[in-house]
C-alpha cells in the first residue's frame, strides 16, 4: 500500500482513486455474498478458503481506508477471487501404485510347506518369487502389508511350485481388510467425508484421491451386501413374531 507521501495532490486525481476503491469493495462484498450463499450449500466446506481469502482482502482493504487511499492495483480481481473449488476439477485421477519408503513394511511369506518336488522326491532350489503390496491401516498409522511367494522349482523334472496369491476384500485394489474398515467407520460411524480423510491420510503421508475412496466405499458395500440381506431378513423376522406374539419379547 503506498504511504501518504507518494500519493498525488491532484484533487481529480484522489477521487478517480476513490472511486476505483470503492467499486472494488463492492466487487468484493458481492464476491463474498455469493460465497456466502454456496457454504450453506453442498459445496460448503469447499468455499471456506476462498471466502476466508476475500475477506482478509476486504478487511485489510478497509483498515488502511481510514489513512491512506488503496492504489487499485494492489488487489487483482482475478487472484482475489480465484476460488480453490473451481481448479480441483482439473485434477487428474490418480491411483498409488507404490508407497511413501517411510511407511513401515511388514513382510508375509506364502512359501509350500515342503521344498521337495511332489512328482519326483528331489530337493528343489528356489527360482524366484512374485510381491504385492497392500495398504493397511492400524489406528495411527498406515503399514504396508507385503505378499511374498517364493517360486520352487525342480532340476529334474522342471515342475515349478508356488502358492496361489492371497485373497483381496477387492479384486486387483490396494486396500487391505484393515484399511477399508477404518474408511467406511470414519465415514458412516464417524460422519468424516471422503474429502476430509483424503486431508487427514495426505497428513500422514499417503495420497488417496477421493475418487478411489468413493471406489472402495462402493465395492466395500457390495461386499457387505449378503451380510445386510442375513440382517434384514433376522429383523424382519424377528419383527414378524413379536407381531403374532406381543407378549414373546418382553
Amino acid at each position: 500500500m503506498p504511504i501518504a507521501s507518494t500519493l498525488p495532490d491532484d484533487i481529480e486525481t484522489l477521487k478517480r482513486l476513490l472511486i476505483s476503491r470503492d467499486e472494488m469493495i463492492a466487487k468484493l462484498m458481492a464476491e463474498i455474498a455469493r460465497l456466502k450463499r454456496w457454504r450453506f450449500g453442498r459445496s460448503a466446506e469447499q468455499t471456506d478458503a476462498a471466502l476466508l481469502q476475500l475477506q482478509l482482502a476486504l478487511s485489510d482493504l478497509q483498515g488502511s481506508a481510514a489513512d491512506e487511499v488503496a492504489v487499485p492495483e494492489t488487489v487483482p480481481i482475478e487472484e482475489s477471487t480465484a476460488a480453490p473449488p473451481m481448479q480441483r476439477g482439473t485434477q487428474l485421477r490418480r491411483v498409488p501404485r507404490s508407497f511413501p519408503a517411510h511407511l513401515p513394511r511388514e513382510t508375509i511369506v506364502h512359501a509350500p510347506a515342503s521344498c521337495t518336488c511332489p512328482d519326483c522326491g528331489a530337493a528343489m532350489r528356489k527360482l524366484g518369487e512374485d510381491t504385492s503390496e497392500m495398504l493397511d491401516f492400524v489406528p495411527g498409522y498406515f503399514k504396508v502389508l507385503r505378499h511374498v511367494r517364493p517360486k520352487l522349482s525342480c532340476g529334474h523334472c522342471a515342475r515349478v511350485i508356488q502358492l496361489p496369491a492371497p485373497s483381496r476384500p477387492i479384486e486387483r485394489g490396494i486396500p487391505a481388510p484393515g484399511l477399508l474398515a477404518q474408511v467406511l467407520a470414519a465415514k458412516y460411524a464417524d460422519h468424516c467425508p471422503l474429502y476430509r480423510q483424503q486431508a487427514i491420510y495426505q497428513r500422514a503421508g499417503v495420497d488417496l484421491d477421493r475418487a478411489t475412496l468413493a471406489d472402495w466405499v462402493g465395492a466395500a458395500a457390495r461386499l457387505l451386501e449378503p451380510l445386510v440381506d442375513v440382517l434384514g431378513r433376522y429383523v424382519l423376522g424377528r419383527e414378524s413374531a413379536y407381531r403374532r406374539h406381543p407378549g414373546a419379547g418382553a
